[in-house]
C-alpha cells in the first residue's frame, strides 16, 4: 500500500489537492481525514465527490488521537485493502507526529506533500505566531506545493520559495493554482529521518449545528462579521449549510472568504470556527439567530 501524508496550515489547500488527485488518479484510494472540531466537514466534502473516506474528528492526530490514528489505519488496511492511503491531518497537526504514528501502525514509509498558502506563508513564518509548525512541515515534506500563486505577485512567490529552500533544500517545489499538479506523486523514501519540533498548534475550536435554513444573505453577512474579528481572532472558519437558496460551502482563511454552491443536499448544517480568544457566548447567540 502506498501511503501519502498531505500537510499544511489551516486553509492552505489540502482538501482541494486530495479531491484533484483522486479525481484524476487510478486504483483504489481511501482518505483518512482528521478535522479539528467536533463537527467534521471535510469527510462530507469528499463524500460529495464520491471519494471513499474515514473520519477522525474532534481532536488532533498527533496528540489525543494518536492511538486512534494507529488503530484506524490498521482497520482501513484490513477492511478496504486500498492501493493508496491518503492521510489529511488537521491544519494544526505536526507532520512529524503523524509519521511517528504511521511507523507504529506498521504501514511502512510514507511520502509527505506539504502545501503552503503563498500569499500568507513568508509573513506568517517570520512573525513566529505559529511557532515551529512551519519548520516541522517544511523539513518533513518531499514535495511542497507553493499554492495560490494566482493570488500573489512574483515578489511574494519568490520570497516564499527562497524561505522554503533555506529550510529544506532537498524538497521539490511546485507552483500551483487550486493545488493542481501535473507530475506523479513522489515515492516514499526508503529511509526517512523524521524531524520533530513539537506537537500541534494550540487553537480554540467551536462547532455549531444549525436547526433551520438561514437565508444565503444572512449567512454571508455572519461570515463577513466573523472574519472582521468581532468575535475574536479567527484563523479558519468552515461551514456546510442548507440555506433557503440551496446548499452552500463557506471557507474562510485569514479574512479571505470563498463561497460555493455545494454538490448535494447537506446532511446536517454546521459551522466550525478555529481561532484564539473566541467569544463563545456571542457566537452562540449570533448563530442561534441564524437558526430562527
Amino acid at each position: 500500500m502506498k501511503t501519502t501524508v498531505v500537510c499544511g496550515l489551516l486553509g492552505s489547500g489540502k482538501t482541494t489537492f486530495i479531491r484533484n488527485l483522486v479525481k484524476d488518479g487510478s486504483g483504489k484510494t481511501v482518505v483518512l481525514v482528521n478535522d479539528f472540531g467536533q463537527s467534521g466537514i471535510d469527510g462530507e466534502i469528499f463524500s460529495a465527490g464520491r471519494i471513499e473516506s474515514v473520519e477522525l474528528p474532534s481532536g488532533c492526530v498527533c496528540c489525543t488521537l494518536k492511538f486512534d490514528l494507529i488503530t484506524t489505519v490498521q482497520r482501513i488496511v484490513k477492511q478496504f485493502s486500498p492501493e493508496h492511503l491518503l492521510i489529511e491531518p488537521s491544519g494544526v497537526a505536526s507532520p512529524s507526529a503523524v509519521l511517528e504514528a504511521l511507523e507504529s501502525a506498521g504501514t511502512g514509509s510514507a511520502s509527505v506533500i506539504g502545501i503552503v498558502d503563498t500569499v500568507e506563508f513568508a509573513e506568517l513564518y517570520e512573525s513566529g505566531m505559529y511557532g515551529s509548525f512551519f519548520q516541522d512541515q517544511i523539513e518533513n515534506s518531499d514535495l511542497i506545493l507553493v499554492n495560490k500563486t494566482d493570488l500573489a505577485d512574483e515578489t511574494t512567490i519568490a520570497a516564499a520559495e527562497r524561505l522554503i529552500g533555506s529550510i529544506n533544500p532537498l524538497a521539490v517545489l511546485l507552483r500551483t493554482v487550486n493545488a493542481e499538479i501535473d507530475i506523479p506523486l513522489p515515492e516514499a523514501p526508503l529511509h526517512r529521518e523524521t524531524r520533530s519540533s513539537g506537537c500541534h498548534l494550540h487553537f480554540e475550536t467551536l462547532s455549531f449545528r444549525l436547526g433551520s435554513r438561514p437565508s444565503l444573505a444572512a449567512l454571508t453577512e455572519f461570515i463577513d462579521i466573523l472574519t472582521s474579528g468581532r468575535f475574536g481572532s479567527v484563523a479558519r472558519a468552515k461551514a456546510l449549510v442548507n440555506t433557503r437558496e440551496g446548499p452552500y460551502r463557506f471557507d474562510s482563511t485569514f479574512r479571505r472568504v470563498d463561497r460555493v454552491r455545494f454538490d448535494k443536499s447537506i446532511v446536517k448544517s454546521r459551522i466550525v470556527i478555529i481561532g484564539q480568544g473566541l467569544d463563545a457566548k456571542s457566537l452562540t447567540q449570533s448563530i442561534g439567530s441564524l437558526s430562527r
